[in-house]
């Protein structure tokens, strides 16, 4: 089954960045969705952008896209099938959350409602201080 590890969370100070890696392994379709949320306390969990692993179509959210991009790359590792990376410049305090990447099978024009997903990683933290 497919599964997913964040990683490249950590504290940073405003406007500096960050690179968030999602390894996603086990895949049992050619192709899939992948995207990225963030969830803050006392919020519902959003959307920040998705890709298309076998055409590589992005969608960015408009809240984020001038300052995020999302990405992917084939890995050097057997062991992992796809990597989603989500850089983050110009980071903000209210940036501070949780991250998560999830995945589904691939549809066209990837969704970006959480419901939309049925895999999900551990998440990763990300702390902006002023």
């Amino acid at each position: 089954h497919v599964q997913l590890v964040e990683s490249g969370g950590g504290s940073v100070q405003a406007g500096g960045s960050l690179r968030l890696s999602c390894a996603a392994s086990g895949y049992t379709y050619s192709s899939y969705c992948i995207a990225w949320f963030r969830q803050v306390p006392g919020k519902e969990r959003e959307a920040i952008a998705a890709v298309d692993t076998r055409g590589g179509y992005k969608t960015h959210l408009d809240a984020y896209k001038e300052r995020f991009r999302i990405s992917q790359s084939v890995p050097t590792s057997q062991d992992v099938d796809n990597i989603v990376y989500l850089q983050m410049n110009s980071l903000k305090p209210d940036d501070t959350g949780t991250y998560y990447c999830a995945a589904r099978r691939q549809i066209p024009n990837c969704p970006t409602r959480p419901g939309d997903y049925t895999i999900w990683g551990q998440g990763t933290q990300v702390t902006v201080s002023s």
